[in-house]
C-alpha cells in the first residue's frame, strides 16, 4: 500500500533533522526498532486472545485473520532488524522502554468491554500511522544502503496495518463512536509525541535539541 506520509492524518509532523539525529547511532536505533517489533507482534496476539470475536460474537472471520497477518509481519520485520544488529556487531538490548507508547497506553479505557477494545486497536493505529511516518523520514535521510531498503519497505507496512487497526475498529464499534475517539485520541498522540525525550529511538524526539515544531490543529 503505497502513499504519502501527508496523506496521514497525523497532527504533529516529525521535522527532517530527527531522521539525520537518530542515524548517528544506528545499531541503537536498530535495537530500540527490534524490540518494537516484538512488542508489536506480542500486541496483536493479545488482542486476538482476549478478543477471539473482536468483542462480537457476529464479527466476521477477517478479524483473525487480519491479526494473525500483522502478528506474522511484525515478527519477520523483527528477524530483518535484528540480521542488520548482528551484521554491525551489535546486540539486542536486554532492557527497553518506550515513553510514547506507554504514554499512550494510558490513553486506554480499561475494563470497559469494546470501549478499551476500540481504544486499543486505535492506540494501535495510531503507533503504525507514526512508525510510518519515521520510516519514510529515515528512508529519506541518506542512510546506508541496506537501511534505506528496509525503512522505504517498513513504511508501505505500517501505514496498511495502520489502516488495518480502524477497519477493525469500526467491526466493535459504530462508525460515529470511532471517529470521535479517533479525533480525540490524534490529538492526544500529537501532544505526547511532540513531547518527547531526546534519543535515538524510533518514537523519540531530537538527538540535539528538543523539538519544537508546532501541534498543527485539525485540517491544516
Amino acid at each position: 500500500m503505497r502513499g504519502s506520509i501527508d496523506d496521514l492524518p497525523l497532527l504533529y509532523r516529525t521535522p527532517e533533522a530527527w531522521a539525520r539525529g537518530v542515524l548517528r547511532d544506528p545499531v541503537a536505533l536498530l535495537s530500540d526498532h527490534a524490540h518494537l517489533e516484538k512488542k508489536a507482534a506480542a500486541n496483536a496476539l493479545e488482542l486476538l486472545n482476549r478478543w477471539p470475536h473482536n468483542g462480537n460474537a457476529a464479527a466476521p472471520p477477517d478479524w483473525v485473520q487480519a491479526m494473525a497477518a500483522i502478528a506474522r509481519d511484525e515478527v519477520e520485520h523483527l528477524a530483518a532488524v535484528t540480521r542488520l544488529i548482528s551484521r554491525r556487531g551489535g546486540q539486542l538490548a536486554r532492557l527497553h522502554r518506550n515513553p510514547y507508547a506507554t504514554a499512550l497506553r494510558g490513553l486506554v479505557r480499561l475494563g470497559q468491554g469494546t470501549d478499551e477494545l476500540l481504544d486499543r486497536l486505535l492506540v494501535s493505529a495510531l503507533i503504525e500511522a507514526r512508525s510510518c511516518e519515521r520510516f519514510e523520514l529515515l528512508a529519506k535521510a541518506d542512510p546506508p544502503e541496506d537501511l534505506g531498503k528496509l525503512y522505504a519497505g517498513l513504511c508501505a507496512s505500517e501505514r496498511g496495518h495502520y489502516l488495518t487497526f480502524l477497519d477493525l475498529g469500526r467491526l466493535a464499534v459504530d462508525e460515529l463512536q470511532v471517529q470521535e475517539r479517533w479525533a480525540s485520541m490524534l490529538r492526544a498522540e500529537a501532544e505526547i509525541a511532540a513531547a518527547q525525550a531526546l534519543g535515538p529511538g524510533m518514537h523519540s524526539g531530537m538527538i540535539d535539541a528538543p523539538v519544537s515544531q508546532p501541534v498543527r490543529g485539525p485540517g491544516k
